[in-house]
């Protein structure tokens, strides 16, 4: 009897827990969560929904937080930049606990990249740096590469920091890219089919 028990219950796992693995060793590794915000407010402001997924992760692994630096939420928000924020988008003023709301916080750090991305052509890397390091910091870095005719790119950030963080950034693009095709509203990559 314990013998047929201990089969079943093996026969069982196998069925319903081992074809669920691969997913949940994905969601460990590399969570992904709020992802029909993430599809909405990239969709709605133009910018690749992988992009988004992976500057959420990088700054706080999809966890509600606040920084030392006071940043809050998914995206790490400062209230200074949550107002800048709101004045470039004529928004409205907010309450500082708003930025812990998924919503919210997603909807602002969003806005804020595609204003990044547009200030700076489009060109990710520097979108990037501009998010972490500062856009005065950018915008001096770029202008100290022009005096020296020298292109600027990932490897020219002086701050390791915010070097690192772009790279970093970058890596898990292509991760999330793969891995959450379907999740994030992409094309599947090649070779792989799509689910139906």
């Amino acid at each position: 009897m314990f013998v047929a028990g201990f089969a079943l219950l093996a026969a069982l796992f196998a069925a319903v827990v081992v074809p669920r693995l691969p997913h949940a060793v994905r969601e460990l590794s590399l969570p992904l969560r709020h992802e029909d915000i993430i599809r909405q407010q990239a969709s709605d402001k133009g910018i690749d929904p992988s992009l988004v997924a992976a500057v959420i992760y990088t700054e706080s692994r999809f966890r509600d937080q606040t920084s030392h630096a006071g940043a809050r939420g998914l995206m790490q928000i400062t209230p200074a930049t949550a107002r800048y924020i709101a004045r470039l988008s004529g928004g409205t003023a907010f309450e500082q606990g708003d930025l812990a709301t998924p919503q919210i916080n997603i909807s602002y750090g969003v806005y804020y990249l595609r204003y990044l991305l547009g200030r700076y052509g489009d060109n990710e890397v520097l979108a990037l740096a501009a998010y972490n390091g500062g856009e005065g910091n950018v915008d001096r870095w770029i202008a100290q590469a022009n005096e020296s005719q020298r292109t600027f790119g990932l490897d020219s950030i002086p701050f390791t920091e915010t070097r690192e963080y772009v790279g970093r950034v970058l890596d898990i693009q292509g991760e999330y890219r793969t891995k959450y095709a379907r999740e994030l509203g992409l094309p599947a990559p090649r070779g792989t089919p799509r689910a139906q």
